[in-house]
Order: structure tokens, then C-alpha cells, then sequence
């Protein structure tokens, strides 16, 4: 009888899992759709933040060194989910006051604009100290050598620096990476269709609390296992020419 039982639940778990109605599973993918496509753009819009605030801490005046600081330190220290809550609200309130003030309407934002805002400008403070780390750590002689051939510095940052220091930087932007996918379930409480939301919807229809949540973790670890290794991959390719460290002590 327990066998029997236990293929009714498999089959009924398939049923709610298949891709067309009624099953849920295009539900699932639809929000993991969402939920990678707002990791996308919020992991390259906060690696152009961190890229101009690493060097904006380390080679800019006081003034933008002190911001850069007020920045990071505030970003860090809030919690995410209260600042998503404060980026979305007056970051729309704001863009529909400047519209009105130049004379148009209310400006419908779009969920995905929106989020990959707020998740890129709280990535971008951690990927401003992960970057800023990893410049640090270019052997100076590289960049003075640089220097002395009269090399500017945006030829500099392009042709020395950026190359130099992705094998000190692609271990921590590839933890930011994992962290943005995550994140993108904080979104659910501003009302975006990202996959943890769509979980929670098709989990309270049918009430398969356990089915929907364990598909949704599964997805979710699909995700972190492609990641990882696709950023060993690149680490390799960061790291290639260097004396390898595996074995020594």
C-alpha cells in the first residue's frame, strides 16, 4: 500500500510541476526567467558603480573619497530588504516628481527597470570594495611601469589594471554573483513576479507548500552549480600564465 501511496504523491507532484495548465511549472520558469534576468542587469550595473568607486576611492580627491565612503558604509550596513523597500518607493516617487516637473504624466516604471536599480545600486557597494581590493593587490611595478611609458589612463585602466586584477577580483564577484541571484526573492515583497513569489502564488492555490518550495530550491541550486562553474572557468582564464598554487603549502 505505501508504494502505491508514494507513486499517487510523485505523480500528483508531476502533475502540479508540469509545464502547461494546470500544472505550475511554467509559472516556476517564468519567474526564474525574471528573477536571472534582474540578477543580469543588477550584477553589470553594480560592476560599472564598483569599477568607477573603487577607483573613485582610491585615486580621487576627498570629497569623492568621503561619498564613496558615506556610500558604502550605508549600503553595508542596512539591511537589504529595508533598502530595497527605500529604493523602490522614493526612487519611483522621485522619477515621477521630475517628470511632472518637466510636464508629463505619472511614468509607469517597469518591474524589471526597477529592479535590476535597486539590486545594482546595492551591488555596486560591495563590488566597489571587492574591486578596490583587487587593484590594491596589482603589483605596483605594473602600473608605475605603465606610467612611465606616458600611458594614459583610461589606456591604463583598459590595458594594465582591468586584466591585472580579475584573477584577485573573480572569487569575490563571483560570491556577488550567487548573493544577486538571491536577492532577486527580496523582490517579491514590492509585488515583482520573480521565481520566489511565483513559488509562493502556485504553492497557496494548491496548497503543495513542500513540492513548489523543494522545485523552487532545486532551481535555485541549478543556478549556483552552473555559476560556479562557469566562474572557475573564468578564474582559470584570469589566472592563466600564473604559477599554479594547488599542492604547494
Amino acid at each position: 500500500m505505501e508504494p502505491l501511496l508514494e507513486l499517487l504523491g510523485l505523480a500528483k507532484s508531476a502533475e502540479l510541476l508540469s509545464l502547461s495548465p494546470p500544472g505550475w511549472g511554467g509559472n516556476l520558469l517564468r519567474g526564474l526567467v525574471n528573477s536571472l534576468q534582474i540578477a543580469f542587469g543588477a550584477f553589470g550595473f553594480g560592476l560599472v558603480i564598483g569599477l568607477f568607486g573603487a577607483y573613485g576611492k582610491l585615486y580621487g580627491g576627498v570629497v569623492i573619497r568621503d561619498l564613496l565612503a558615506i556610500y558604502t558604509t550605508v549600503i553595508r550596513a542596512v539591511p537589504e530588504l529595508v533598502l530595497i523597500l527605500i529604493l523602490y518607493y522614493v526612487g519611483t516617487d522621485l522619477v515621477n516628481k521630475i517628470a511632472q516637473a518637466f510636464g508629463y504624466g505619472r511614468v509607469e516604471i517597469s518591474g524589471v527597470f526597477a529592479g535590476i536599480w535597486v539590486l545594482g545600486i546595492v551591488q555596486g557597494a560591495y563590488s566597489t570594495e571587492v574591486l578596490r581590493g583587487a587593484i590594491q593587490a596589482i603589483p605596483q611595478g605594473q602600473i608605475e611601469a605603465a606610467r612611465a611609458f606616458g600611458m594614459p589612463s583610461l589606456m591604463l585602466m583598459r590595458r594594465v589594471t582591468i586584466p591585472a586584477m580579475m584573477s584577485f577580483a573573480v572569487p569575490g564577484l563571483a560570491n556577488l554573483w550567487l548573493i544577486a541571484t538571491k536577492d532577486t526573492a527580496l523582490l517579491a515583497i514590492v509585488g515583482f513576479s520573480e521565481l520566489t513569489l511565483e513559488t509562493r502564488q502556485a504553492a497557496a492555490s494548491t496548497r503543495a507548500y513542500f513540492t513548489f518550495f523543494l522545485a523552487a530550491g532545486a532551481l535555485y541550486m541549478m543556478v549556483t552549480l552552473f555559476s560556479g562553474a562557469a566562474f572557475n572557468r573564468i578564474e582559470k582564464w584570469a589566472r592563466r600564465g600564473q604559477p599554479s598554487l594547488r599542492g604547494k603549502n
